[in-house]
């Protein structure tokens, strides 16, 4: 997610006046406000925090679980609920937002199931009695969070976090408050106990503040490259734990064993997920010279074939852009390159006229090919339906292309020579590589980036660690054990 759109978001609720909103992206209409706090609510939130992890981070694995559970069974009990709310206040289809409540209990499950194994003292032999490696909660940790995925990019923070006995505090993107105060009350429903996780309506200007307070241990942030290089500074001048997911552009590369069919079809998926809002959605797409003609083809009808409309209807497959800024500069975008000689396969105009779609913040679905280096979409994250081609000679092209970004989040490789997706898991720059499947967040596996995708991971054993106190304990034989058995 960039800059310019996390901005858009800010300045689109300060447009409107004192308070956050939620405004429709299908229809511009402002559906619900709410006040932001003041300084002494976050006082009041800060210290409830400090003292509700003195109790919590006392009580069992066990217990957490069953809170964590309980969290579980609510998200499903009201997913059609918050599936509704998620759509109406950030544009995603209606079948993809309850599939993200649902994926959220399956977090939460997870967690539940594995924490207190991830968690578990560790012994090591030494010279001493016994030495053992134990890892104990942090305490207060911040979350600061897109509106992209307003439930799953909370909840991945919420499972390894909470469970692992720390407390949360949530500053949400300002354009999805009613998702952030459900959120608190999913988990105020399952039962974890009073100042466990608090939402917090500030805006972007209150991160740091809250952040240099002494009372926060830590701080997880999912977003663009520009906030992540603010929180990532003020954490690290205050010396605090930092958890930074950004942006991507992720390859999607296909070479001539790869099977065609199936990788057409998804990659109009990985292409179009959430309105193709989406930080590991596949941007580039990377494909050999030999099946390039044959993969456009059907990979540009496949796009062709989706229909764009209200995401609250079955048969959309796009819904709207969260709001008209980022659809604007996905347009600019387009446009630029397009004036610097790209060539428009599909899509590449703003809706006109009466229409519903005019009314909204909708981006037809975009293919663009013949893309060089000084187009502004060779180096940015576009952040919505647009597919960007290229074409490559070889496998040595095909790893130069894909890592000739500042980014590397995830990537999607299609080939069934073993020896080129060897070479692909080897040279891609990439927090990960999918090979012959789309790239995914899933519970079970480690989910993060390098160079400009951010640092630490979510996720896995992997995320639990990142907001512990790694504590070694080396206990030496006592006094009496040094004396001979015959004084």
């Amino acid at each position: 997610m960039t800059t310019t759109q996390n901005q858009a978001v800010s300045q689109g609720s300060a447009q409107q006046g004192a308070g956050m909103h939620s405004v429709n992206p299908a229809t511009g209409e402002t559906f619900a406000s709410y006040d932001t706090l003041s300084p002494e609510q976050i006082e009041e939130r800060l210290s409830r925090a400090v003292v509700a992890f003195e109790s919590y981070r006392l009580s069992s694995f066990e217990q957490r679980a069953a809170w964590m559970t309980r969290a579980a069974e609510v998200l499903e009990a009201r997913a059609q609920e918050l599936g509704e709310l998620a759509t109406r206040e950030m544009g995603k289809t209606l079948a993809a937002a309850v599939a993200e409540v649902k994926k959220c209990a399956s977090g939460c499950r997870y967690y539940a199931q594995n924490a207190e194994k991830f968690l578990a003292d560790e012994g090591v032999v030494t010279e001493a009695e016994r030495a053992y490696v134990t890892y104990q909660p942090l305490g207060v940790v911040l979350a600061v969070m897109p509106w992209n995925f307003p439930y799953w990019q909370v909840f991945r923070f919420i499972g390894p976090a909470i469970m692992a006995g720390n407390v949360g505090l949530l500053k949400h993107a300002s354009n999805v408050p009613g998702c952030a105060l459900a959120i608190e009350s999913v988990m105020t429903e399952a039962g974890f106990p009073q100042g466990v996780f608090q939402t917090l309506l500030v805006g972007s200007k209150g991160v740091e503040a809250i952040l240099k307070d002494d009372r926060v241990r830590a701080v997880s942030l999912t977003g663009s490259e520009g906030a992540g290089r603010s929180v990532a500074g003020t954490a690290g001048a205050a010396i605090k734990p930092a958890v930074m997911e950004l942006g991507g552009s992720d390859p999607f590369i296909v070479m001539p064993s790869a099977d065609l069919e199936l990788s057409i079809k998804t990659a109009v998926t990985a292409r179009t997920i959430n309105n193709g809002q989406s930080c590991i959605a596949a941007k580039r797409f990377i494909v050999h010279a030999d099946i390039y003609d044959r993969f456009v083809d059907g990979f540009v009808a496949g796009l062709a074939a989706l229909k764009l409309g209200d995401p609250m209807l079955e048969d959309t497959d796009i819904g709207p852009l969260a709001t008209p800024a980022i659809r604007d500069e996905v347009h600019g975008l387009v446009q630029d390159a397009v004036q610097k000689g790209a060539k428009v396969l599909l899509g590449g105009q703003v809706p006109a006229g009466q229409s519903q779609l005019a009314q909204g913040n909708y981006y037809p679905v975009t293919a663009l090919s013949e893309l060089t280096p000084e187009m502004e979409v060779y180096g940015e994250e576009v952040f919505g339906p647009v597919a960007l081609i290229f074409r490559v000679a070889d496998i040595e092209g095909a790893v130069k292309v894909a890592n000739a970004t500042r980014f590397g989040l995830a990537s999607s490789v299609w080939t069934t020579d073993k020896a080129e997706q060897a070479r692909f898991v080897r040279d891609i720059e990439a927090g990960s590589v999918f090979v012959n499947s789309m790239v995914a967040s899933d519970p079970r596996l480690p989910f993060g980036g390098v160079k400009a995708s951010g640092f630490g991971r979510e996720l896995s054993r992997h995320g639990i660690h990142e907001f512990v106190n790694t504590k070694t304990v080396s206990i030496g034989a006592a006094p009496d054990a040094h004396k001979s058995k015959t004084e």
